[in-house]
């Protein structure tokens, strides 16, 4: 069983059903609004614990019934909570989720107790990093406590993964050097590269340029057009499996957390991880919420047989 430490995000995800986005100055009804769990560290916890590894989580909550609520959801996926923090006096992080009808959404985060996640709380939980296999982080948390993690990470031998999200232009270079494999998606890329990707060539040129930066691995997620794969042995476009998507929220979450937990240390089976990462998320785009959304690894491995 592979063993993995996700530092993050923790989220209670409000969604607002509309049949279509708002324009300026404009007022519409919702159809209907919906509480779960989300936050991009917590998803990606998840969903490595759905997909069969053994998973730690680091991260704050607030000292709130939403705090509760988020205790309660990790433990019962199977993720360790032993090092999530209450903070006192502090509310839970909190995401407004606006979905229409076509399954596509708009995110406004209140951060709460996740931007006081900081250097101490990870160097808390070093013995932990110093018994996996893969680190996972993205930008819902403060840089520093990631760069302590990874820096961590990397003297004990564990893979170091990189989810971009939400992306800044400006990721401090002792970040980078430290990052095993970066996750963005195309829009995410674009901002770290300054390179718009409006096809495959842009891709290419994209995943050069994260090179350029001192990743040796990457893979951008390209919505349902697939995931692009770049490291030093294969460099191509994975095909996505076509569905009718009802929520998006989360997608992205479900693939990095089952790339993690199926990705060898070698990246010899990039392009397989990738290939069943990306049918777990194609289960989660059809189904509503984050963490509700995300398939466990039998129903991934029932479709995988069945294609």
């Amino acid at each position: 069983m592979k063993k993995i430490e996700v530092i993050g995000s923790s989220n209670v995800d409000t969604t607002l059903h509309v049949k279509d986005f708002p324009k300026p100055g404009e007022t519409i009804n919702a159809s209907e609004v919906t509480i779960a769990g989300g936050g991009k560290g917590a998803n990606q916890a998840i969903a490595a614990a759905k997909s069969g590894a053994d998973v730690k989580f680091i991260s704050r909550i607030g000292e709130d019934s939403f705090g509760e609520f988020m205790m309660k959801q990790l433990k019962s996926y199977g993720v360790s909570t032993d090092y999530v923090e209450t903070t006192t006096g502090e509310d839970t992080g909190h995401a407004y989720i606006t979905l229409n009808e076509n399954g596509q959404n708009n995110i406004i985060i209140d951060h709460g107790a996740n931007y006081l996640l900081n250097s101490t709380d990870v160097t808390a939980a070093s013995d932990l990093i110093g018994d996996i296999d893969a680190v996972i982080a993205q930008f819902e948390t403060p840089l520093e406590a990631t760069i302590t993690a990874f820096r961590i990470a990397k003297k004990q031998g564990a893979v170091t993964i990189l989810n971009p999200a939400p992306a800044i232009s400006d990721i401090p270079v002792q970040l980078l050097e430290l990052t095993d494999l970066i996750t963005p998606n195309e829009t995410e890329s674009a901002v770290i590269t300054g390179i718009p990707i409006n096809n495959e060539h842009n891709l290419k040129n994209n995943a050069a340029k994260l090179h350029e930066l001192g990743i040796p691995n990457v893979v951008i997620t390209y919505g349902d057009k697939g995931s692009y794969i770049s490291t030093s042995k294969i460099e191509k476009l994975v095909p996505p499996f076509k569905v009718q998507a009802t929520d998006t929220t989360g997608a992205g979450d479900t693939f990095i957390g089952y790339l993690a937990s199926k990705l060898k240390n070698d990246f010899s089976n990039i392009e397989q991880a990738a290939i069943f990462a990306s049918r777990a998320s194609s289960i989660a785009v059809q189904r509503l919420g984050a963490q509700p959304s995300i398939p466990t690894v039998n129903e991934v491995n029932e479709l995988m047989e069945s294609k």
